[in-house]
């Protein structure tokens, strides 16, 4: 079948987010101007250059309590910083339960019972036991096409490993905490098997 997406693709849901799959999910803690944290499950997200480190965020939508965008991404354009957790499997139950609409002035950090420390290169929290931690100062944030859609790229200035995802050789391995990744619909996957492939020489 062939649809375009202004017309629809007459199916019951809308496929786009079943195809873009799997996308890695960026759990973001943030601390707004007035003290208050946030937590939130990102799904369009990837990291987009390597020196120095950067990554992508995209908010979609709006909240009828906020002047712009969701909690999180309100808090990252007061600030200036947010902080990507990474989850694995065992996070899926509160990494869903954050994704609620929770009133901007309620903390989902508070609210869940989640421990916490303090970054290291920002003012913002991060998840005390996440598998690994991304210390984010945003660089630009992009206007996009249609309502309440916001690019936001920040540079990775600080970097949180759990020593238990730690290979004896010094890898970081993910099998040992099972990314935890989107799909479409209300569908997600874990990542729980590896295979390696060499790039061609030409």
């Amino acid at each position: 079948m062939f649809y375009r997406p202004e017309t629809g693709s007459g199916l019951p849901r809308d496929p786009f987010a079943a195809i873009v799959s799997p996308r890695p999910i960026a759990w973001i803690s943030t601390r707004g101007a007035n003290g208050i944290t946030n937590l939130s499950p990102y799904s369009f997200f990837n990291a987009v250059a390597y020196t120095p480190p950067q990554v992508m965020v995209a908010s979609i939508g709006s909240k009828p309590d906020r002047a712009r965008g969701k909690d999180s991404a309100s808090n990252i354009l007061e600030t200036g910083v947010f902080c990507i957790n990474i989850a694995g499997l065992e996070n899926r139950e509160v990494l869903n339960a954050s994704s609620a609409g929770y009133p901007a002035g309620q903390s989902e950090i508070e609210t869940l019972g989640l421990a916490v420390a303090e970054c290291e290169t920002i003012d913002c929290p991060r998840l005390a036991q996440a598998p690994a931690a991304l210390e984010c100062r945003l660089t630009r944030s992009v206007t996009l096409e249609g309502e309440g859609n916001l690019m936001l790229l920040g540079r990775v200035e600080g970097i949180h490993l759990r020593d238990d995802c730690l290979s004896e050789e010094g890898r970081f391995d993910v099998l040992r905490y099972k990314p935890l990744t989107r799909l479409g619909y209300q569908d997600f996957a874990v990542i729980d098997r590896l295979f390696q492939m060499k790039r061609p020489k030409l």
